[in-house]
């Protein structure tokens, strides 16, 4: 089957470990152009490449009004994954373009290595692999994990699958969340707190999981900083905005807090050496939902949504 639709995909782990999702698209005979750099793709690139694009598969590559408005036949963004802040979703829907989400594909496998950061964190993982690397054979001191309070900021499917996780340690759970299932959260045994300032008072490790907007850029800051317990463990799979990282290394560095597992940066490749070359941070490269399963899923999801929406837009 023949066909004049062009479509993007910028994931570099799109189809990496599957050939389905790839298939998919070119068994609807789209032309479609992959990421050519290996990285993330600069706003110049991205409208080179959607000029004449029909469709995108996108992943955290700039797609904001001025790249919008360089790709005049795009019909449909299907984002892999589920975070749109990357995304002028505004201004798509004022052009008719399609959004879609890859809801649900990543979920275990972001709370995965949600759990694991505040595992590694709390045990000093990176500091004793590295001695025992270099003939330092000693006990390091750490923190217990079993049977502490775990804070989530945001209760939505991944907060959820951490809270789950967390069960098997004896962990009290307490969540904050502007918009509240009471029945779903008693069922796992879970209390809401009034306000983020009270859960960062009363949490021993504290998880992120809300989407970035206005609202929440830079929520976690020095006050907020102020009124974490200096044994606290702050962990990040949402996005890097949420935290004020100027912010983040004082507090570290001066150990008001015990450490931090941070796998998504208000930059990234994150750009400062200061905040990296400490101890007490774990660093992941926006890898959370890097899994074969994940990636598999979040690649069938976004080409589906993808080949759905752009047959109905043109039919």
């Amino acid at each position: 089957m023949g066909s004049d639709k062009k479509i993007v995909v910028t994931p570099r782990s799109f189809g990496k470990t599957d050939p389905a999702p790839g298939a998919l698209l070119e068994a609807r005979g789209y032309d479609v152009v992959y990421n050519p750099y290996g990285r993330i793709l600069t706003r110049d690139e991205m409208k080179t490449l959607l000029a004449d694009a029909d469709g995108i598969i996108v992943g955290v590559d700039p797609l904001d009004r001025e790249v919008l408005e360089a790709a005049p036949r795009l019909k449909v963004i299907s984002k892999y994954g589920v975070g749109t802040d990357n995304i002028d979703v505004a201004y798509a829907e004022e052009r008719g373009i399609k959004v879609t989400l890859a809801a649900g594909s990543n979920t275990e496998a972001v709370a995965d290595f949600a759990f694991a950061l505040m595992m590694a964190v709390a045990r000093r993982v990176n500091v004793i692999d590295r001695a025992c690397r270099e003939g330092v054979w000693k006990a390091e001191a750490a923190i217990d994990i079993h049977g502490k309070t775990l804070g989530l900021l945001g209760l939505g499917a991944i907060g959820r699958a951490v809270a789950r996780r967390a069960a098997g340690f004896g962990m009290q759970v307490i969540a904050y969340d502007l918009l509240r299932d009471e029945a779903g959260a008693a069922a796992l045994g879970i209390s809401y707190r009034d306000t983020v300032d009270e859960l960062l008072g009363e949490a021993d490790f504290v998880s992120l999981h809300l989407p970035l907007d206005a609202k929440t850029k830079g929520m976690i800051g020095r006050e907020r900083f102020a009124l974490m317990r200096p044994t606290a463990v702050l962990v990040n799979t949402a996005r890097g905005g949420l935290i004020d990282e100027a912010a983040l290394l004082e507090a570290l560095r001066e150990g008001r807090i015990w450490g931090a597992g941070i796998d998504v940066f208000e930059q990234e490749p994150p750009d400062n050496p200061e905040l990296l070359a400490l101890d007490n941070l774990i660093a992941g490269s926006h890898c959370a939902a890097s899994t074969r399963g994940a990636v598999s899923n979040m690649g069938l999801i976004a080409s589906r949504n993808l080949i759905e929406q752009l047959e109905v837009t043109v039919s």
